[in-house]
């Protein structure tokens, strides 16, 4: 088996073992971003890409949702990495404390829904009415 096979095995795992067994904040975010609840838009949560697993990604609006704990104080370095990676391949990606949460989900809510906004493919303009254009 050669390494890529094997980071990707190991990754499905990961990936299933982290859907399974959410922490608490990503749980309560997620009851607001299943079943396409903002702007029409659907989330995948724990989706691999690349060498990550994105808490959550609306592939559409290409917005990756990341939840950081207090563990997070300590990996400033390798969050920033990992940001910056995810904008070269055109993501935007928002960041939220797990207390923000708890403390603020319609805050946290708002941020989501005006990124997705942003994010948003112009409407095509319009044909010309009959005898116009």
């Amino acid at each position: 088996m050669d390494g890529q096979t094997n980071r990707k095995i190991i990754g499905n795992k990961l990936q299933r073992k982290l859907r399974n067994a959410p922490t608490d904040a990503e749980h309560r975010l997620w009851q607001y971003l299943r079943n396409r609840q903002l702007e029409g838009c659907k989330f995948r949560r724990q989706h691999p890409f690349g060498d990550y697993i994105l808490d959550f990604a609306c592939l559409e609006r290409k917005i990756v949702v990341e939840l950081d704990g207090g563990q997070h104080a300590d990996n400033v370095q390798y969050d920033n990495a990992r940001t910056s990676y995810l904008e070269r391949c055109g993501y935007r990606v928002l960041r939220f404390w797990n207390n923000e949460v708890f403390e603020n989900i319609e805050g946290v809510v708002e941020v989501i829904l005006n990124m997705l906004a942003q994010r948003a493919e112009p409407s095509p303009p319009n044909p010309p009415l009959e005898g116009e254009g």
